[in-house]
């Protein structure tokens, strides 16, 4: 009797890690396990091959770089891929139609082989993916500046990206032992991987196709996800609310995407209609009701009393800042420029509130620069010459006219305030027309015949005296 026994079928997503940090993701993700993928490693060092466990592996530059490596020369590494592009070929073509390119940008294998393999997969029709990572600032000028200069190249070749800052792992997580941050870092990539490729892979009640993630992420430019976990009361929103503050992504601001893939996957303890209905309401509430909100559900009987979200965001305008923060350039515009057009002086006003409450003072003092200019003004005439020196007089004495008029002005509009007992004491004790500085002349006392000439006095032994003018002798 025989069996016809079947081959194992290849899937249709691939994992392929470039050079030397790509790698240590993929191994990572390969010990972690993602559901239904093939996973590869691409390098120009032949001895870090050997120790993966990864059964793909490719050689770049045999003849280039002799299996030594690039030598932190993205060049040699572009060189390199460019010779052995057609092992990279032959492994897409194995019924791929989902590739994942991982690399740590800023080295030479990585940075310089990225972009070609992007492209050789893109022009095979396959959905590009890249999930690249950034280096440390401790990493050093040179490899940063290479970091970027790769990642213009890749954002060319790939249909969506997704960017991981190492250095945020500082700010995160502390003073971590080197291989601590590195290991954190493979960790974020297996989970941007592990997060898109079981949307496909694991089934569910209402499953997300492969064509569902093409329509999202095919020429979709950068992209923003995330995952999170959670579980317990409340364990729907504070697993959609975490999975949108990953500090490690670059940038996880999903308002103004046109697509959101949206999975869903809980185990034991099944996702209700509500907490479903909570998740996708807030989703949509961050990104904006006009964006495509395409969501599935799995089942992972692992997670037990959990529930997981990841979330995936695309399509974000050209000019949206996801696109722009690269190399941009801050100009910073001071608000006291010196601006001004030619035969323009300034005009001192020496206005002082002289409020000693305190309480809503404003003091105008003549700046150094206004005295400059007016002593500049002075110095800067000839004084032998009569005519300018009487111009020069003319315009001093007009300067100083309206100096005395706008100090009259504000003397006389401005307010005070009655809090401070120092002047309501001073206003009770002197007369108005002191404060306002207005002389009153003395007149004589008008005689009027009609006044009486009896006087009141005080002692009433005294005689009545005579001509008091607020008495009348006729009382009628």
């Amino acid at each position: 009797m025989e069996f016809d026994m079947p081959n194992r079928e290849s899937s249709i997503i691939k994992v392929l890690g470039v050079g030397g940090g790509g790698s240590n993701a993929v191994n990572h993700m390969f010990k972690m396990g993602i559901t239904g993928v093939d996973f590869a490693i691409s390098n120009t060092d032949i001895q870090s091959m050997e120790e993966s466990d990864i059964p793909i592996k490719l050689q770049l530059g045999p003849i280039r770089t002799e299996g030594r490596g690039a030598g932190s020369i993205p060049e040699v590494g572009k060189e390199a891929c460019i010779e052995s592009i057609d092992s990279v070929r032959d492994f897409l073509q194995d019924n791929a139609k989902m590739v994942f390119i991982t690399a740590g940008l800023g080295g030479g294998t990585g940075t310089g082989a990225a972009p070609i393999i992007a492209k050789a997969a893109k022009d095979m029709g396959i959905l590009t993916i890249a999930i690249v990572t950034l280096p440390f600032k401790f990493e050093g000028s040179r490899r940063i500046r290479q970091a970027y200069e790769g990642l213009e190249e890749l954002k060319k070749n790939v249909d969506s990206i997704l960017i991981i800052s190492n250095d945020k792992l500082r700010n995160m997580f502390g003073n971590l032992p080197l291989s601590e941050a590195f290991a954190y870092a493979d960790n974020i990539l297996t989970t941007a991987a592990k997060g898109i490729a079981e949307i496909i892979t694991v089934p569910g009640y209402i499953n997300v196709d492969f064509e569902d993630v093409n329509t999202v992420m095919k020429n979709s430019g950068i992209t923003v996800m995330g995952s999170a976990t959670a579980e317990g009361e409340n364990r729907a929103k504070k697993a959609v609310e975490t999975s949108l503050n990953s500090p490690l992504l670059e940038d996880n601001d999903i308002r103004g995407a046109k697509h959101i893939l949206l999975n869903i996957t809980s185990g034991t303890k099944e996702v209700t209609m509500d907490e479903i209905g909570e998740i996708t309401e807030y989703i949509q509430g961050e990104a904006g009701y006009g964006t495509d909100l395409i969501w599935g559900n799995c089942k992972n009987e692992s997670l037990g009393e959990k529930i997981s979200v990841t979330v995936i965001a695309t399509g974000f305008e050209e000019n949206n800042s996801k696109s722009a923060d690269i190399n941009k350039t801050a100009v910073k515009v001071g608000l006291n420029d010196n601006i001004k057009k030619e035969n323009q002086f300034d005009i001192p006003l020496d206005i002082d509130f002289d409020d000693e409450s305190g309480i809503n003072i404003i003091d105008f003092d003549e700046t150094d620069e206004v005295k400059n200019t007016i002593e500049a003004f002075k110095t800067s005439i000839d004084d032998d010459e009569p005519y300018i020196r009487k111009e020069r007089e003319e315009k001093l004495q007009k300067i100083r006219n309206r100096m005395s008029k706008n100090n009259d002005t504000h003397n006389k509009n401005k307010k005070v305030s009655l809090d401070n007992p120092n002047m309501i004491h001073k206003y009770e004790n002197e007369p108005a027309y002191k404060r306002k500085q207005i002389k009153l002349e003395s007149k004589p006392e008008k005689y009027n015949p009609n006044s009486s000439e009896l006087k009141i006095g005080i002692d009433e032994e005294e005689p009545i005296t005579k001509s008091n003018s607020y008495l009348h002798d006729n009382v009628d």
